[in-house]
């Protein structure tokens, strides 16, 4: 496959350092980086962003994570290694990716659940990480990126 163009990010002045700034405000915001990290490699698998999954599996790693809970995030309903509020992040997570599957895309017993772990900031920056995996899953998909290649 060939990409379409080549970095949709790089022709847009400003982009990139908009994009690289959200990125390190998520981190910040009190969110446990395991937390979001389960996110972004959970929302890479849904959207079969290759590159991605393989970048969040070895962040994960870097971070300390056990295999166990990287192996296991696309059947964590049935994996015991995740604490209810990383449960409670990767159904929101999976909501938010999923947007078509159902009429009610986040129906309120995912965001209740989730609020009941995280607070009002704690909740946007889950709902903003999301989406931001997912902006960049579909800035490849759209621009048909090459599989090893780093997104936009």
């Amino acid at each position: 496959m060939q990409a379409r163009i080549a970095s949709p990010t790089a022709a847009v002045p400003g982009a990139v350092p908009a994009l690289r700034a959200l990125g390190e405000a998520l981190k910040r915001s009190g969110v446990p980086e395991s937390t979001l990290l389960l996110v972004y490699l959970r929302t890479s698998q849904i959207n079969g962003a290759s590159w991605n999954v393989d970048r969040h599996a070895a962040e994960m790693r870097a971070a300390g994570e056990p295999p166990e809970r990287i192996a296991s995030v696309a059947a964590w309903r049935d994996a015991p290694y995740y604490s209810d509020a990383e449960r409670a992040a990767l159904l929101l997570a999976e909501s938010a990716a999923r947007l078509g599957d159902r009429p009610d895309a986040v129906p309120d017993a995912v965001w209740h659940e989730a609020a009941r772990h995280f607070d009002e900031s704690q909740l946007a920056t889950l709902v903003l990480a999301s989406g931001f995996c997912n902006l960049w899953h579909r800035v490849v998909a759209t621009t048909r990126r090459p599989a090893g290649q780093p997104p936009g």
